[in-house]
């Protein structure tokens, strides 16, 4: 293929891939997010994978640019995971102030100390 035809599949894939993602609902997110991490990882395998069978070295420093974005994108993709995920669990109840009282309760113990 002659680069004006991969030039036009890659203008094209980014706008599929920015509509199909830009259609997705927030409680789908997640599990997307989930599944494309898995992904990245493969494709991190995979740089590594070309970088220590790299005989050129314009090929070796492409794979190693590969290895550092990829590791960028499924770091990120896991902290964005874990923000969505902390989102869904909701806010925490305060804990009350009142302190338990009863045999063995902290306060009992240290009443019977002090006496």
């Amino acid at each position: 293929m002659d680069g004006m035809s991969l030039l036009t599949i890659t203008v094209l894939a980014v706008f599929v891939g920015f509509e199909v993602v830009s259609k997705v609902s927030s409680t789908l997110h997640t599990p997307l997010m989930s599944g494309a991490n898995a992904i990245h990882g493969i494709i991190l395998v995979g740089a590594i994978i070309v970088a220590g069978q790299a005989a050129d070295p314009w090929v070796l420093a492409v794979a190693l640019l590969a290895v550092v974005l990829a590791t960028a994108n499924l770091v990120g993709g896991f902290v964005v995971t874990d923000r969505m995920l902390e989102m869904f669990r909701g806010r925490q109840r305060p804990a009350s102030k009142v302190e338990p009282t009863g045999p063995g309760s902290p306060a009992t113990v240290t009443k019977e100390r002090q006496q």
